[in-house]
């Protein structure tokens, strides 16, 4: 199974343990950063972020917690780099004419993991290929996550499994999400 790490999805739904029968907290999309990293074969790494993403966080009746997370490919930006963005939006990459949403939707996971840090499994969705992948959290730095610190997650697919194979002579076959993320209506403290 490939990896997919990048807990941004536990970031975007979870709230304080005390909250958890409570619906999740959603997103701060102004203050959240989705973006991407993949190196060449001479090292250089290209950055990408996603200027357009949302996410919807559900309860479900058990207490776990479930989420949907969207990434419009369209609106994918190297920044400072308008070639580079036009390859990316390109049909050897995101495909965005035919494929312009990147999807993961999370199995049930514990809403303890926001401040545990940890993995939580679902399938993710790119260029139409769907396949299990495994996300993860890192630790948060504060007791308030995803609303004194980021929720920071790093999550690494081959761009290979995904139809993404053109040029392997240029470009390494590891795309790596970072995802910042922050949570609106932070609670009392």
């Amino acid at each position: 199974m490939g990896l997919f790490r990048g807990g941004l999805l536990l970031g975007l739904l979870i709230g304080p343990v005390s909250s958890f029968a409570a619906e999740p907290p959603q997103f701060d999309p102004a203050h959240s950063q989705f973006g991407f990293e993949i190196r060449t074969r001479f090292g250089q790494k290209i950055e990408g972020v996603f200027r357009r993403f949302d996410a919807q966080a559900t309860a479900l009746p058990n207490g776990q917690h479930q989420v949907v997370l969207r990434m419009y490919t369209q609106y994918v930006e190297i920044p400072d780099k308008p070639r580079y963005t036009g390859w990316m939006r390109g049909e050897d990459f995101f495909d965005v004419a035919r494929y312009p949403v990147i999807e993961f939707r999370s199995d049930p996971y514990s809403p303890e993991l926001i401040h545990l840090g940890g993995d939580v499994n679902g399938w993710l969705t790119i260029r139409g290929i769907s396949r299990r992948e495994t996300l993860h959290l890192a630790k948060p730095e504060c007791a308030r996550p995803g609303y004194d610190c980021d929720l920071v997650s790093r999550g690494t697919v081959q761009r290979g499994r995904y139809g993404m194979d053109s040029w392997q002579m240029a470009l390494g076959d590891r795309v790596t999400f970072i995802l910042r993320t922050r949570l609106s209506s932070a609670p009392p403290k």
